[in-house]
């Protein structure tokens, strides 16, 4: 029996090798799965019989066997990797160690794709383990991987994050390890709409409290509509969307926790209705690299492609979007990912965290300060608009804001509507400076001026934009850095305030608080992903 399992594992090695050349993976999967289906356990059990040569025989066919095996799953578990069928991988390299617990290249193998899901502490035993095995053999790459890896582990534990070289340098070349983090949040039933995302404990600006790697991202540079036979541009963007829901389908047949993951969004189905109140509230552990594939229930349902489609259409994030900034090599490109945690977050006219895309890294971080036990949440459109415009955008996303802000822009409308009522024919300086004494006049508070003031976003801008209206108004208004503060405080930081506080700074050679205010809301703007000497490198060059 052996010598036809050799005669037959030798034909399926040269196909291997074929296979390999063209870089058919699912191929070469499906001939090394064939190929330890006759290998067996590898033990090659039948040899107790016959006298001591027939034995010794049998007992070299076996160790031949037990070495393809080997080569077989090490080689399936390699090209699972290469389909991102990390799972499957990991199985194979599993049942490799109990065949030969020390096999360096299987605990590294292993090692590099625990790394990969964010199984940072596991990674480092697998290391660990190579090392201790090996000795002075590849020792040097050996201690690079478990530094690595021990370090990922002590981001993953804490958030912290440095990016201060690489910002310094442009943001040329690769960016520096990140490592998947949960902060304090947890997931509840939200007044703003089904379920959000809630921090346990308050936080300041700038504290990153999600960094996450995307299930599936997709990038493409689009052409502008009119260059485009239709005038739209949406041929571009259906070919990139079909690829980027091809991707996502292929992740979630391989690999269970997706699936699981894709499974806890809403289809956005239920918005509309009682039901949304009785939709499941998943448990952070779902959130958590090292939970094993093992404890999710869909791990034998089969693939419901209209529902995930549902999910996608609902959950999906542009990284180009007016709450999120991308840095390095991608911000040329237009984008669109599946970040599971982050699409619990719910709308909000006075947001209070910003994202920050690294490859295909998203960091959300407070962009103001939030008290403990308050949902967090982004803007899903400028908000730094009125409150009747931002109405009409709320609508377009099928929803209606009822937000703080928009309770009480909507309280204080008439003394708006007075002011609008001014829009016409009038100085936009003064309608600023009548803003202002109105606002004093009926008494209303910092994080209601900072409501305002971002409603009246335009028209702060188009002053400060201008050196004839500014000294035409000067004394009578505000300076940039107490109304970007202001607005930074109750909106959020947002880069286009920032910009305007910068060039206030820049125009009056401000100094001492001027500048603090300027790096608090660059903090708020971009999260505390850098050093002081880095944060003010960019805002100054902003």
């Amino acid at each position: 029996m052996q010598i036809g399992v050799e005669d037959e594992l030798h034909h399926l090695r040269s196909k291997a090798t074929e296979l390999l050349l063209k870089e058919d993976w699912k191929g070469y999967i499906d001939l090394y799965t064939h190929l330890i289906s006759l290998c067996g356990d590898g033990g090659g059990g039948g040899d107790d019989g016959g006298g001591g040569g027939d034995g010794g025989a049998a007992a070299a066919a076996a160790a031949k066997v037990h070495k393809t095996l080997c080569v077989a799953l090490s080689n399936r578990a390699e090209a699972r990797a290469r389909l991102r069928d990390l799972s499957g991988a990991l199985e194979d390299l599993d049942r490799l160690l109990q065949l030969d617990p020390s096999h360096l290249k299987t605990l590294v193998s292993k090692g590099k794709i625990l790394l990969d899901l964010g199984r940072y502490s596991r990674a480092s035993e697998c290391f660990r383990r190579a090392l201790s095995a090996h000795g002075a053999g590849g020792a040097e790459s050996l201690r690079a991987l478990l530094d690595r890896a021990r370090r990922l582990e002590v981001r993953s534990r804490t958030g912290s994050l440095d990016l201060s070289d690489w910002i310094l340098n442009r943001c040329v070349g690769n960016p520096p390890d990140l490592a998947e983090f949960v902060g304090p949040i947890e997931i509840r039933r939200s007044g703003l709409g089904g379920r959000g995302l809630f921090v346990t404990k308050s936080v300041e600006s700038g504290t990153p409290l999600i960094v996450t790697k995307a299930v599936v991202i997709g990038r493409g540079i689009l052409p502008e509509a009119s260059n485009t036979a239709d005038g739209s541009g949406n041929g571009a963007r259906m070919v990139m969307w079909k690829d980027f829901v091809d991707r996502i389908i292929s992740v979630a047949e391989r690999c269970p926790k997706t699936l699981a993951l894709i499974y806890a969004l809403s289809t956005g189905e239920d918005e509309d209705n009682e039901q949304r109140s009785k939709l499941t509230i998943p448990s952070m552990n779902l959130f958590n690299p090292d939970a094993e594939d093992e404890t999710f229930a869909v791990r034998n349902n089969e693939l419901d492609v209209e529902r995930i489609l549902k999910v996608l259409d609902v959950n999906c994030l542009t990284e180009n979007s007016v709450s999120a900034k991308v840095w390095g090599k991608n911000s040329g490109y237009s984008g669109v990912g599946l970040w599971v945690l982050p699409s619990f977050l719910n709308h909000c006219c006075a947001p209070s965290v910003r994202r920050l895309h690294i490859d295909d890294w998203v960091v959300i971080h407070a962009c103001r300060d939030i008290k403990a036990g308050e949902e967090i949440t982004s803007a899903y459109f400028d908000v730094l608009s009125p409150l009747d415009k931002r109405r009409e955008m709320a609508k377009r996303w099928g929803f209606e804001c009822e937000c703080e802000r928009c309770r009480f822009e909507a309280e204080k409308a008439p003394f708006l509507k007075e002011v609008e009522g001014m829009l016409r024919g009038v100085d936009v300086g003064c309608v600023i400076v009548r803003l202002e004494q109105g606002m004093r006049k009926w008494g209303v508070k910092e994080k209601g001026r900072g409501f305002i003031r971002a409603s009246f976003w335009a028209f702060y801008e188009s002053v400060y934009g201008s050196e004839k209206l500014l000294r035409k108004w000067k004394g009578k208004v505000p300076k940039e850095s107490e109304v970007g503060e202001s607005i930074g405080e109750s909106v959020g930081g947002d880069e286009r305030v920032l910009k305007m506080v910068m060039k206030g700074l820049k125009r009056g050679g401000g100094v001492g608080i001027e500048v603090e205010r300027a790096l608090r809301l660059g903090r708020g703007t971009y999260g505390k992903v850098m050093k002081r000497q880095a944060m003010r490198a960019v805002v100054e060059q902003i």
